[in-house]
């Protein structure tokens, strides 16, 4: 007899020999060796606590009537009619023409939809500033169907946060999550109303945190359904609470293609705070230019790694002026705080009060030190002065062999230049190409020093640039109108 035994075949004889040898043994259970299996979330709860919290939130505003007897708007409703199956949105329904000639007149027309969620009982709501930008009229539609006539308390541009308030109290208030226990892969919901279908909730899971999008703040990405509609309307997660401001999508079609971007409630909070108190938000600024700190400009500096913030540029008379921040310093902390990525310090500096004592940490010249900078309040950027040339004789271009490699022809400042930039020396830039041009350099700007060696003059800017390494990127400090930058010229290759 043949016994097939986990695909093996035994003869009888051996198999019972093998009964009989374990006969009385104990056995352990083997555990599979696998990941842990975890069950679907249920949103259900979810909804039932946080949906009465989000709000749909239209908007209208007034535009004027287009004049004429009609025509073409009658012309435009019956393409509408023929291609859309429906009436040009927004358009009046034409009666019998009139010879009467029309008044100008405004009308109120629907700008859009939007979503939000209530911040407190007593009928402050939030949102996303792009969504009542502009509206002449916000209303505000409850869960039970209530509308509310909304006034608008105040909207930041910058981090896309805005606040409305209405007349209302006793209104279920969301409850605020912690930003700092949000994790990579934990699911989360929203809940808005995407092309104004509303108390839509759709879930996902937190794709990456503190994405830099080139904004004024890190955002949450997910991958969360969202679509136009979606916009101010929370991002909630397992516990309930609120994590996030569903602003942005990823999209080449318009519609969401999985890659979605919501606020961090922290920074909205921050924001929010702000407007209910003063209706506009105050932040920092130190008046300094920066970019990023590649590989290869650690390696001109010596610095270890590629972080911080590179300063390419001062403006006169700024906090960081004053505090004695130049062009081509690394600034590597603020206030205790490192700064990774040059988007880190814009958003610290943002986030401190104005006339705050604060102390950068910059790296220089192969070591680190400290400044003191007292924070300005930001304000809208002032064109840069030209400085005027005089009749004064202006020197002859000079171009060596050293000069021209990296695309440079320079030229002595004349003494009616030096005044009007408040110079004591450097020397003018003729003409830029090639290596000069790419590094950012342009006819008119002042080259006040090379390789961190300071030129009064030609003869001092072509003996700086004879000693320099041609194998490695040439660092320069120039002057643009009020600004002192940084720029780093890398050798052909």
């Amino acid at each position: 007899m043949i016994f097939k035994v986990e695909g093996h075949k035994l003869r009888s004889g051996l198999l019972a020999a093998a009964l009989a040898l374990t006969a009385g043994a104990t056995f352990l259970p083997v555990e599979p060796v696998h990941a842990q299996t975890r069950t679907l979330p249920d949103f259900t709860d979810l909804v039932d606590q946080v949906g009465p919290s989000v709000v749909n939130i239209r908007t209208v505003e007034k535009v004027a009537q287009r004049g004429g007897n009609g025509e073409m708007d009658e012309e435009m409703q019956e393409f509408f009619r023929r291609f859309f199956g429906q009436p040009l949105p927004g358009a009046p329904r034409q009666g019998p023409r009139s010879n009467k000639p029309q008044q100008p007149q405004e009308e109120e027309r629907p700008r859009g939809v939007g979503s939000g969620f209530i911040l407190t009982a007593d009928g402050y709501v939030m949102t996303n500033a792009h969504v009542v930008e502009d509206a002449s009229e916000v209303l505000v539609t409850l869960p039970d169907k209530r509308e509310f006539k909304a006034r608008i308390i105040g909207a930041d541009k910058r981090t896309d946060v805005a606040v409305v308030k209405i007349d209302a109290t006793g209104l279920p208030a969301v409850k605020v999550g912690d930003i700092s226990r949000l994790r990579v892969g934990e699911w989360v919901m929203a809940i808005g109303s995407p092309f104004g279908l509303e108390n839509t909730v759709t879930a996902g899971i937190v794709s990456a945190k503190q994405r830099d999008t080139g904004e004024y703040l890190p955002f949450i990405q997910t991958d969360v359904a969202i679509n136009p509609g979606n916009s101010g309307g929370p991002l909630i997660n397992m516990r309930g609470e609120v994590v996030g401001i569903n602003s942005q999508i990823y999209s080449r079609s318009g519609g969401f293609m999985g890659i979605s971007f919501s606020i961090p409630i922290d920074e909205a909070i921050r924001v929010s705070d702000q407007l209910r108190t003063s209706g506009r938000v105050s932040r920092g600024r130190i008046g300094v230019q920066i970019d990023q700190v590649t590989k290869d400009v650690a390696e001109a500096i010596g610095l270890g790694k590629a972080q911080g913030a590179l300063v390419r540029g001062v403006e006169a008379g700024s906090p960081g002026e004053k505090a004695g921040v130049e062009p081509g310093d690394v600034i590597t902390k603020f206030d205790g705080k490192p700064i990774e990525k040059p988007s880190d310090l814009p958003r610290l500096v943002g986030n401190t009060k104005p006339g705050t004592k604060s102390t950068l940490t910059v790296f220089r010249r192969g070591a680190s030190r400290d400044l003191n900078v007292t924070i300005a309040e930001i304000e809208p950027d002032k064109p840069a002065k030209r400085a005027a040339d005089r009749d004064e004789p202006t020197p002859k271009p000079s171009a060596s062999a050293a000069a021209k490699s990296i695309g440079l022809a320079v030229s002595d400042l004349n003494d009616a230049q030096k005044k009007e930039l408040k110079l004591k020396g450097g020397v003018k830039v003729d003409t830029a190409s090639d290596a000069a041009a790419r590094a950012g350099l342009r006819e008119g700007d002042i080259i006040l020093a090379v390789g961190n060696v300071e030129v009064a003059n030609t003869r001092e800017f072509e003996s700086a640039l004879g000693k320099s390494d041609k194998s490695k990127p040439l660092s320069v400090l120039f002057r643009r109108g009020d600004w002192a930058q940084y720029a780093l010229i890398r050798p052909a290759r």
